[in-house]
Formats: C-alpha cells, structure tokens, sequence
C-alpha cells in the first residue's frame, strides 16, 4: 500500500496493526472434517481465501486433502468473496452461492436465504476468519439454521507495536491527513493500543479524512465511535488509495469547517 501511496504524491506512514496467530487447539476444525466426511453437515461457508486455506491444512493433519475435498464436493457452499471463490475453483468445489459486492455477510446472508429449500433447519458451518461475526451467526440462527463455528485462526498485535502507537500519536495530534482502515481489526487494535490515550485518538479522527475499504469496517469504526468518511466504489485496495487521493481535499476541507 505505502508503494500505492507514493503513487499519487502523499506520504505513507505504515503502522503494521496485526499478525496472525494460529489456534493452538484445532479441535472445532478436525471435528468438522469428521462431521462432513459423515454427510453430517448441509452447507459450508468460506468467508476468507486465506482462511480456506488454514483449514485445509489444519484438516490435513487428520486425513487426506483429497477425502476432505471430496466432502466438500459433495456439500452445498457458500463464500463471502472473490478470495474464497478462488480457492473453491482452485480446488475444484463447486460453489452455489457468493456474495456481490461490497461481499459484506449481509449480501452472504441474502445470497443464501435464496438457496434451494431456505436456512431453515439447515446445519450450517461457518468458517471464521480471525474475529467472529456474531451478528451473521444470529441472522443464521433467526432464518432456522443450526449454524457451527469453525475458526481456524486468530488476529494478535504484532510483536512490535511501537509503529503502531506512533500512529495513535499522529492522529491525537494532528500530524496526519488521512487514514486508510482495510479490515475492521486494524481499528480495534489501534485503539487497544491507546488505552488512556482513546478519547483524544477519536477527538483526532474528527479531523482527518477517515476511509474504509468497505461495510464491514465502517460497522466496526462506528462501534468505536469513528465515522468513517469515504468507501470506495468497490472494495479494493488501489481503488481505496485511489479515490481516497481524488476525494481527501474535499472531504476534509468539508471536515474542519464543521
């Protein structure tokens, strides 16, 4: 993103917010291998490429990847994204429903309540990607499904954190411009980060261009009490830092005048 950045003349200061930690007990996974090796499960939905991934590996541990594979042939699928879609045509898993963009688990969530026979007494798994959605697992549950959770992995702070409370200092004091938001994970760090310093990290975001990938970090923002200024036209890196040029003058001229 900083190369990105440079690209349209600004000045990238990169504060990395997260790592990825793996789970150090995989029980929930290996017992859903088992579960879908059995028929026991209807429907499966991948909500990261990446998380995909974690799982199959995960799941190699116990048995082939081509038996698993082959469950998965055999079950119905769901993914939230491109990412996930990937992988699925990667490993041959035919996919019934995906979510359009901005692939947030609302648009999930409206693809599935159109498949064949409804949610309603469903067994549904969900794999989970770092946090989890309890907001998508209710809607799930409220359509009838009878939804499992399978994390495969979990988002830590990364070893030095030192970029990242300089970054609560840029935006406390003024010193930025624009703040650029990819994952929702991003922003709850941030301000883990800050700790006594949290009421003046979101005084300082009421004077910066705040900008969000997409919906799903905008709900996250907001629940930190961060609005979120500008999404771009699709939930693309390039595009973000994109328009996010084109827009920032405007957006936070507009900004201080209020």
């Amino acid at each position: 993103m900083a190369k990105l950045i440079e690209t349209y003349n600004g000045l990238p200061i990169s504060a990395p917010a997260m790592r990825e930690v793996p789970l150090t007990e995989n029980g929930e996974a290996l017992q859903f291998a088992r579960d879908l090796a059995a028929g026991s499960i209807n429907i499966v939905v991948f909500l990261t490429g990446a998380g995909a991934r974690a799982l199959l590996n995960i799941v190699s541990s116990e048995q082939s990847s081509e038996v698993f594979l082959q469950s998965l042939r055999r079950t119905r699928v769901a993914a939230r994204g491109p990412k996930p879609v990937s992988v699925m045509r990667e490993w041959n898993v035919p996919v019934e429903v995906s979510a359009p963009e901005p692939n947030t688990w609302r648009e999930l969530l409206a693809s599935m309540e159109k498949m064949a026979g409804g949610l309603q007494a469903q067994r549904v798994a969900v794999q989970e990607y770092g946090v989890s959605n309890p907001k998508f697992l209710s809607a799930l549950r409220q359509r009838g499904a009878i939804v499992r959770r399978v994390p495969v992995y979990q988002w830590a702070l990364p070893h030095d954190a030192a970029p990242l409370r300089e970054a609560v200092a840029a935006v406390a004091d003024g010193t930025v411009n624009i703040v650029l938001f990819t994952t929702g994970v991003q922003a709850v760090h941030l301000f883990e980060v800050a700790g006594n310093q949290e009421e003046r990290l979101r005084a300082g975001f009421r004077k910066v261009v705040v900008a969000s990938i997409g919906p799903s970090t905008t709900e996250t923002l907001a629940g930190l009490g961060v609005t979120a200024d500008m999404e771009p036209s699709h939930p693309k890196m390039g595009i973000l830092v994109k328009e996010a040029a084109e827009r920032s003058t405007e957006l936070l001229a507009e900004k201080l005048k209020s």
